[in-house]
């Protein structure tokens, strides 16, 4: 049996802006079954794949997008622990050989919630 590929989802239930990829989760599974959607925990290093696949609020874009070049993500300076985001993470994981390849996709931090949906469906049946 052909294992289903992950798709994580990354968000913070907490903030509003970021929690729109983790509102839609459940609509997804029941949409794409050959897919199993996981959880990435903020706190959590991203699990190491060979390619990633990442459903994430992503700022400064106006639609849905896909996102396959770790280096076009935008990361600030580290000054604590507390600095460190998913796309810092994403760069390290790649420097050090763990990760070859990673497919975000990208959803705006003030979409309307139906409107995502619409546009990370389309972006998974273009996987």
């Amino acid at each position: 049996m052909k294992r289903k590929k992950i798709i994580y989802v990354a968000g913070n239930p907490l903030v509003k802006e970021d929690s729109i990829p983790l509102r839609i989760m459940a609509k997804l599974q029941e949409d794409f079954k050959h897919f199993e959607f996981r959880e990435l925990e903020p706190t959590d290093n991203p699990p190491e794949e060979k390619t990633l696949h990442i459903i994430d609020t992503v700022i400064g874009i106006d639609n849905v997008r896909v996102i396959k070049d770790i280096d076009s993500l935008v990361t600030g300076k580290v000054y604590s622990l507390h600095d460190f985001d998913l796309g810092f993470n994403l760069k390290l994981m790649k420097k050090m050989g763990k990760l070859k390849g990673v497919r975000i996709i990208g959803v705006p931090a003030h979409m309307k919630e139906h409107l995502a949906l619409k546009g990370v469906r389309k972006a998974l049946r273009n996987m």
